[in-house]
């Protein structure tokens, strides 16, 4: 499995590749870990769209980040490319309220500055 991780002002952008099973599920969560304040929030922006497989333990990671959000009262968890197999999952777990989705990384990195600049 492949993580990548880029820092931005205003969010942490994870990039993953290859195959997410239950060894994987644990080196994500540990980087997932690693890099929880780069941002307030804090605002991570998954990009899944390069896994070649992936098992429940995908859920596990995102479940995961969003219980230790829930804990803290903030953050937020944006989907970029998901496929439709992980859209359908998602669904049926009752998790996709809980992410938003989005078309790109570029752009949304663009959109988190634009919303930080209006934002008081």
């Amino acid at each position: 499995m492949r993580i990548e991780t880029t820092r931005h002002l205003h969010c942490t952008v994870l990039r993953a590749g290859g195959v997410l099973d239950h060894a994987g599920r644990e080196r994500f969560s540990d980087r997932i870990n690693q890099v929880w304040n780069w941002s307030a929030g804090p605002v991570l922006v998954f990009d899944l769209a390069d896994l070649d497989f992936f098992d429940s333990s995908v859920i596990g990671v995102l479940a995961m980040a969003m219980q230790r959000m829930e804990e803290q009262g903030e953050g937020r968890i944006i989907l970029v490319r998901p496929s439709d197999h992980l859209l359908s999952v998602l669904r049926l777990t009752d998790l996709l309220s809980r992410v938003e989705l989005r078309g790109s990384v570029e752009e949304t990195v663009a959109e988190l500055m634009l919303q930080s600049e209006v934002s008081p």
